[in-house]
Formats: structure tokens, C-alpha cells, sequence
């Protein structure tokens, strides 16, 4: 079985930023996207940048946030976000930016962290990858389930995530299946990262000062 390891050795030379681009280029139509969105801060450039593309609806599935408050206060702007982008862009209600809320299950997440031995990781190590895992994977099972075409994740615009980690772990989902296909990315290139912090001054965006659980706070 391939390990996490593997799957980032298998895709380290590929610059996940143009093999988004050549899949835009080929579409003949615009797909259904689910694109897990992590915050409003971290959606912002990317729904930007795929709306002309893509029908997208947004998945915030985050169990990773372990304050009930917390969680709250960006699902909230993530809202207010996307509100905002669909009067803005002029959105109709049959091709707008759409939200779909997961299930809120800090539970889920504090277990796995307890149960794997990965209470005390360093940030950007192994209880990264289970809380990537788990929430792409869990974007994964809600795009099938609901036929989207594509599903991707904001996660890459952040200079601290693996791009090449939260790729491989996309394309693993989907390999060899007849549901949704990983869209790659990494939002952060091309001034990516740059325009979200200005995107979130535009916006007046709460920008948090740490990924979410606990054990990052």
C-alpha cells in the first residue's frame, strides 16, 4: 500500500498551478465544482478565480476547529463572503456561489489526533496530513454523493500547507474512480497568497491567527 510519503515522492516534480490551467482550457462547459472551503480569507482569491469556470459550491467541512465559537465566527464570514461575491459578480440565483455546511464533528478529529499518537506533532507533520486526509476525503464522499463533476480545496493558497502532500492526496481519492475527479491546484502561485491578504482588506475579512485545533492554538 502507498504511503503519504510515496504519494508526495509520486508528484513532486508537477506544478499543480498549470495542470489547473490546461484542465480550464479544455472545458467545453462549466463543470460542477465542490471546492472545500477552509475560510473566508482562504476562499477568496480561489472563488475568484474559478467562478468563471466552474459552478462552485462551497463545502465548509472543518472538525479540525476544536472551538465551538471559532468555528461559528468563520463559517459565518465564509457566508457573508459569498453573499457579498454574488451581488458583486452579479450572480443569479441559478448560477451563484452556493454553501454547503458538513456536519461540525470536532469529536471525529480529536479522537483520530488521540488514537494516532499525534497530539504533540509539530505543525506541518503527521497530524496535518490525517486533518487533510480527513477533510478531503470527507469533500470526496460529499461531491460523489451529489454529483459533482470536480472537487478541490482552498487549502493550497497557504504558504505553510504542502501542496504537493494535499494533491497527492486528492489524486488518490479519485484514481480509478467513476465519481468526482480532483481538480490540483495551488492557489498560492501567481501571487495567489498575496491577493487573498488583499482580497481580505477589500472585504474586511476576520483573517485567523491559526489553522484551528487546539494543538496548532
Amino acid at each position: 500500500m502507498m504511503t503519504m510519503t510515496d504519494l508526495t515522492k509520486k508528484n513532486c516534480n508537477v506544478n499543480y498551478a498549470k495542470e489547473l490551467d490546461k484542465i480550464i482550457r479544455t472545458l467545453d462547459h462549466r463543470p460542477k465544482l465542490l471546492l472545500h472551503s477552509c475560510c473566508a480569507p482562504c476562499s477568496s482569491y480561489c472563488l475568484i478565480y474559478l467562478l468563471e469556470h466552474f459552478d462552485i459550491t462551497c463545502f465548509y467541512y472543518n472538525p479540525n476547529i476544536t472551538d465551538a465559537g471559532e468555528y461559528e465566527k468563520r463559517v459565518a464570514e465564509l457566508r457573508r463572503l459569498v453573499d457579498t461575491l454574488n451581488d458583486e459578480y452579479s450572480l443569479t440565483d441559478s448560477c451563484s456561489i452556493k454553501i454547503i455546511e458538513g456536519d461540525y464533528e470536532p469529536d471525529r478529529f480529536i479522537r483520530a489526533a488521540e488514537e494516532g499518537d499525534l497530539t504533540l506533532c509539530p505543525e506541518g507533520g503527521e497530524r496535518c496530513r490525517m486533518c487533510f486526509g480527513m477533510r478531503i476525503g470527507k469533500t470526496y464522499e460529499e461531491a460523489c454523493s451529489e454529483g459533482f463533476e470536480y472537487f478541490t480545496t482552498t487549502l493550497t493558497i497557504s504558504p505553510l500547507k504542502d501542496a504537493k502532500l494535499i494533491n497527492s492526496i486528492g489524486y488518490a481519492l479519485s484514481e480509478g474512480s467513476d465519481g468526482a475527479l480532483w481538480l490540483p491546484s495551488d492557489f498560492k502561485k501567481n501571487d495567489g497568497y498575496k491577493q487573498s491578504i488583499e482580497l481580505s482588506r477589500k472585504y474586511d475579512l476576520y483573517r485567523q491567527n491559526y489553522c484551528g485545533c487546539e494543538y496548532s492554538r
